[in-house]
């Protein structure tokens, strides 16, 4: 019996993101992010897609192409911790890992159909860098899937900190309209590594075609530029 299995690339995300910088750190924490699913050639067959159209929610199982490296560590630094401790890498999601595999639950918004790569799935709330190789989509269900008593571990005492955004309208306008509140969504998550602090610091974010510009402050983050 093999113990290695060949995964197949169903279907690439395209998203805002053209760099890992700014992305979520998890699904779903920004609802306003719009992403599209387009699958592979062998894998355009709307009659695979047939009945999802009745879920609400679904599981994007994804590969974490940029950071995939040889070799195999037992312990990771999360961000959550600040970078400052040591985990176990089961205890976390963190992409360095024995299968670089992650797991991403976004909202079905629509399922389109294009003319020259078929079926497209238009999904709300992902946190995939653009391209990325996705392994499978299963639907979410609520009956199995949510476990409102389920304990939270290490993360449930690390709060989550919400940043307050200021961008200056004549800014935010050069962001498309249909853009704005993804990106401000975006940044009031702190892309910043949680070990960074300088308040005299600018930070740089791709998103969406745009270079956003910005320095953080005792809990507000501000715009500086947008190009």
């Amino acid at each position: 019996m093999s113990d290695s299995h060949t995964l197949r690339v169903i279907a690439r995300i395209h998203s805002d993101f053209q760099e890992k910088f700014g992305i979520p750190r998890q699904s779903g924490l920004v609802e306003e992010l719009q992403a599209r699913v387009v699958f592979e050639p062998p894998y355009r067959n709307p009659d695979a897609l047939r009945g999802l159209e009745e879920f609400s929610h679904i599981w994007l199982i994804w590969q974490f192409s940029r950071t995939a490296r040889e070799g195999f560590s037992p312990t990771v630094r999360p961000p959550r911790l600040g970078g400052n401790q040591r985990l176990g890498v089961f205890a976390t999601r963190s992409p360095f890992r024995p299968n670089p595999i992650g797991l991403s639950l976004v909202r079905l918004v629509e399922i389109g159909q294009d003319r020259e790569t078929g079926p497209v799935l238009l999904v709300a709330g992902a946190d995939l860098l653009d391209g990325t190789p996705i392994y499978d989509i299963k639907p979410y269900l609520p009956y199995a899937d949510c476990r409102p008593e389920a304990g939270g571990g290490f993360t449930g005492r690390t709060p989550r900190q919400i940043l307050e955004v200021v961008c200056p309208p004549k800014l935010l306008e050069r962001a498309p309209p249909e853009k704005r509140r993804a990106l401000l969504g975006v940044l009031a998550q702190d892309p910043r590594p949680s070990y960074q602090e300088d308040p005299e610091r600018v930070y740089g974010m791709a998103f969406a075609g745009l270079n956003v510009k910005f320095s953080v402050s005792r809990g507000q983050l501000m715009v500086l530029e947008i190009l």
